[in-house]
């Protein structure tokens, strides 16, 4: 893997890449943020080396290098997801070339599915603890010791401070977002609702098929990393409606503004 990550890393920096200091993951129909970057540099995933390919339709596929907030960030347009056919190193690889380019923090965006009722779709859930549902761990190969600390701590996986900084953004912005815990499972598929009152006994508040994956990696580079929810849609198991995938990217594009605001003016800070 560390032939592909250096080859990786220098095809972008020979393609203007230099230093960022953010990386962003954007997820699922969240792509506005664009539009507030000053873009220097973009690269179709499927021009860079060793780099996997995005096959979900709403999902762009570009790494953006640019500037934000005076700040340098290169940006995600379009993720990639176990569902997709790829391995968990496959699905966490730009992470890793993300921090190889020389980014100390990670911000990352999802659209998920509110197990917590008090929660609505069209808000916010600031990432405070997950529960890996996904059936492994992306740093469970042989040579993960030449990339880091095999035995990673994750009692904080998410960054205290961002977290603090978040909320108080959000109550300047009158923004309404809730704190809680991000379940990730594999998909494609979505829940039944046994499924839905498994994972509120167990502790979810929201779910997805993302995201964890990206926090193992980014806690076993020692980033600082943090993560919001766009709620896209209320997982009631007693009053459960047929999911349409169309009314889940709407929603996350009403919500989308609020996450912008709180990743910008958190950006300003660092």
């Amino acid at each position: 893997m560390i032939k592909y990550i250096n080859e990786t890393v220098d095809y972008l920096k020979d393609k203007g890449f230099e230093n960022p200091q953010i990386g962003i993951i954007l997820g699922t129909g969240l792509g506005q943020l664009i539009d507030e970057i000053d873009i220097i540099k973009e690269v179709s995933y499927n021009h860079i080396p060793n780099f996997p390919t995005a096959t979900v339709e709403f999902h762009k596929g570009k790494l953006i290098y640019g500037k934000i907030a005076d700040k340098t960030v290169v940006v995600m347009q379009g993720r990639f997801h176990l569902y997709e056919g790829y391995t968990l190193q496959d699905v966490t690889y730009p992470v890793r070339i993300m921090e190889k380019l020389g980014i100390k923090t990670l911000l990352v965006s999802n659209a998920a599915g509110a197990i917590n009722l008090n929660f609505k779709k069209g808000e916010l859930m600031l990432i405070e603890d997950h529960i890996n549902l996904q059936g492994s761990s992306p740093l469970a190969f042989k040579d993960v010791g030449d990339l880091g600390e095999r035995f990673v701590d994750m009692s904080a996986p998410y960054d205290a401070e961002i977290i603090s900084t978040f909320e108080d953004i959000a109550k300047t912005n009158n923004i309404t977002l809730h704190k809680g815990v991000y379940a990730s499972v594999v998909g494609p598929q979505l829940e039944t609702r046994a499924e839905y009152r498994m994972l509120k006994i167990i502790g979810s508040d929201a779910v997805g098929m993302s995201t964890v994956p990206e926090i193992i990696v980014a806690n076993h580079l020692k980033l600082k990393v943090a993560a919001v929810s766009v709620l896209t849609d209320e997982c009631d198991p007693d009053n459960l409606e047929p999911v349409n995938i169309t009314d889940i990217i709407e929603n996350a594009a009403k919500a989308e503004p609020d996450m912008i605001t709180l990743f910008k003016e958190l950006i300003k800070t660092i």
